[in-house]
Parts: structure tokens; sequence; C-alpha cells
């Protein structure tokens, strides 16, 4: 970074003052740019659907060129020469995490913050202690994420309950728009037999055992390196395997920061694997059962209204160290919440969802109300407007 900034940012922050910005050029970006999937791809591919990628340029950011990306869109490498001039140039961004802080926002970029979920765990301007890679003061990341929040046009909301945390912890006095989630209308939209089926067989799962998801949250505090986490689980999975094998499979989904490769050939045939590149929204649809802890997909996954169990090998420390809670989790989760294997078996085998109706119909009702199917279109009407 260091060559980079000698050599390129100057040219850049030059390229930012004597280029006119082209408004009918887009700049996309997912999860750091390390894959194609979330809210960002959402939109792009509802531009697809109406055609208007003949009338806007589309450009994603990644860190791998042979991401598969459908359409007229081009892909940006990371941090090349491109990857500065399109960012000058570009008159809306749209992204999902936020952009490095030696990014320049012009004053005529309109820059769409879509976020990428509801929060349980405390955020930004509400910790208390950071422990995540690459942060070495709470005092100087909280300032960098303020500073970077007000490069922000609109931000994006899945409910009240996110919206009015948003404003606080991100310090955001812009425009919120409370529409829920582009990612979730697929959710709406394919959550029928049919479409399950062909889910299924594009992601080789099979049709005649129950599908059990697991996609946990990563841990502030186990890492590697800046933005390198590790796949930390106190899950026996030979015990799940021995457990549940007979009529059931385990769908494992790493969360995008971690980077671990793990060898699961010990589980061929009960453990299946989805790395950063998949979208998880496929994993809902063809999953019968979602196993997370503290990770915003439950949000999502309850529009499904399956049944979720969270395992919280580490609640204490989670809750009262890395990052403290929003709510009062033990008493909303709509489902069982475990700390074992033997425990979370037991849970599986024993579900009954009418004990957990009420609750979960509340936490429905309170994080779910404003998503619909329609948010990517809603987004489309302010770009086009």
């Amino acid at each position: 970074m260091n060559i980079l900034k000698q050599l390129v940012l100057p040219f850049y922050k030059l390229l930012t003052k004597v280029l006119p910005i082209n408004h009918r050029i887009i700049l996309f970006e997912s999860n750091v740019g390390r894959n194609y999937t979330g809210n960002p791809k959402a939109i792009y591919e509802e531009m697809l659907r109406l055609s208007l990628d003949k009338k806007y340029r589309c450009y994603f950011i990644l860190e791998d060129m042979k991401t598969n990306i459908p359409g007229s869109a081009k892909k940006i490498k990371k941090n090349r020469f491109r990857y500065f001039y399109f960012f000058a140039i570009a008159g809306i961004w749209i992204s999902d995490t936020r952009f490095p802080k030696y990014i320049i926002k012009r004053e005529e970029t309109i820059y769409i913050q879509t976020w990428h979920g509801t929060p349980l765990k405390k955020l930004a301007l509400d910790l208390d202690a950071v422990y995540m890679s690459g942060e070495t003061s709470l005092e100087d990341y909280k300032r960098n994420f303020y500073d970077n929040v007000q490069t922000w046009d609109y931000l994006i909301s899945q409910n009240n309950y996110s919206t009015e945390i948003f404003k606080k912890a991100f310090g955001f006095k812009k425009e919120i728009l409370e529409i829920g989630y582009p990612r979730n209308d697929i959710l709406f939209r394919k959550n029928k037999k049919e479409e399950i089926y062909k889910i299924k067989e594009m992601l080789g799962l099979p049709q005649d055992k129950r599908i059990i998801l697991y996609a946990p949250t990563w841990r502030d505090n186990e890492f590697y390196s800046n933005g390198i986490y590790k796949f930390n689980t106190g899950l026996d999975f030979m015990l799940l395997m021995k457990e549940l094998k007979e009529d059931t499979v385990w769908v494992v989904k790493y969360h995008y920061l971690i980077q671990d490769k793990i060898d699961w050939s010990a589980y061929e045939g009960f453990v299946y694997t989805y790395d950063k590149s998949y979208d998880i929204s496929l994993l809902y649809l063809a999953s019968d059962i979602l196993v997370t802890d503290y990770s915003s997909v439950m949000f999502d996954y309850s529009i499904l209204k399956r049944p979720m169990l969270f395992y919280c090998y580490d609640l204490c420390e989670y809750k009262d160290t890395l990052r403290g809670f929003y709510f009062d989790f033990m008493k909303e989760a709509p489902g069982p919440v475990v700390e074992t294997t033997q425990t979370l078996i037991q849970s599986i085998k024993e579900y009954d969802y009418d004990l957990y109706k009420e609750r979960y119909e509340a936490f429905i009702t309170k994080y779910n109300h404003a998503d619909d199917g329609n948010a990517s279109g809603k987004i489309i009407d302010l770009i086009c407007k």
C-alpha cells in the first residue's frame, strides 16, 4: 500500500479534480470485492431484468477476475489503475461494505450504501472495545468509521429497528431507505417447490434428504491478519454425522471474511461446503433448517418461516466481551439456543415449531416488516429518477 500511495494516489487525486463525472457509470462492490453476492448483486440483476444495463455502464470491483457475472457488466481488479480511474468518474457507487479511507467521494457522485445485515451485535460508534484485525485503537476505529459514513448519500435499512440503530451507531444523518434488503427479493420470488428443486440440482444437493444450513458469523479476535479471519467452531462434526447422516446433510457456508482451507473429506456425503463465492440466498431456499449463532442471517432466513436453531458455544464471551447485543437475544431468539453439539443434535431431533410460533411471529413482525420482494426495484427507481 505504501508504493500505491506514492505512485497512484497523487494521480488519482488529480483525476478527481479534472475529469467529468459520468452519471451513466455505476460502480458496484460486494463484500470488499471478495465475491459477487448480496444487495449489490440483487440490484444489478434487477437492472438486467429491466434491460437497464443497456442504459448504464456497470462495473464490479473484484479480487478474483474469474468471478462469473451475467450481462454486460465489466470487472475491475481491486487497487489497480482502472479501479481508481472509475472511482474518479463513476456517477453512482453501490456497496454493502465501506470503501477504503483513501477513496475520494466527489460531491456530484451518488453513494448508495446497502449495508449487509440487521444488527444483533453492537456496531461502530456503539462499541465499547475493538478486537478486529488491523485495529489498534477504539478511538481511531470510531473516527475512521464516522468519517467514512459521511460519504454515504443513502443507506438501506431492513426494518425500523435497524433504522434507529444506524442513525446512532453510524452517526448517519442523511436519508435512510427503510425498504428491506434487495438480496431478499429472491426469497419471495423463488420460494416455490419447482424453483427449490432446480436450486438443489444446481448446487449438487440431494433431493431426498433434510438439509441443514450452518452459517455462523466471524469472531473479531480470531484472525490470521488484517481482514483474514479463522473458521472456529466448537461443533463436533463427527458426532453430527453419526447422529444425523441417515436422513440429513449438513451445509456449511463460510462468512466472506473467513479464509480457512478446511479438509472436509472425512465427512463426504454428509457435509457440503460453499465458500464466499456462493450467494447464501440460494442456500436459504435449498435448506430446511438454519443453524447459526449471532449472524444477521437469522433476520433474512426468518422470511421463509422455517426452523432456526442457535448454536452459541461462546455466548457469554461474545455478548459480554467481544461485541455486546442490542436486544435480549435469549428472550427474542425464535428457536432453541444451545451451547454444545449434543444439545444441538437433541434440539434438531425434538424441534417443535409450535413451541416457538409466538416468538417467531413477533420476530418477523419486528424485523421483516419492510421486506416485500421489491427492494431492488425501489433502488432502481432511485437510480433512474
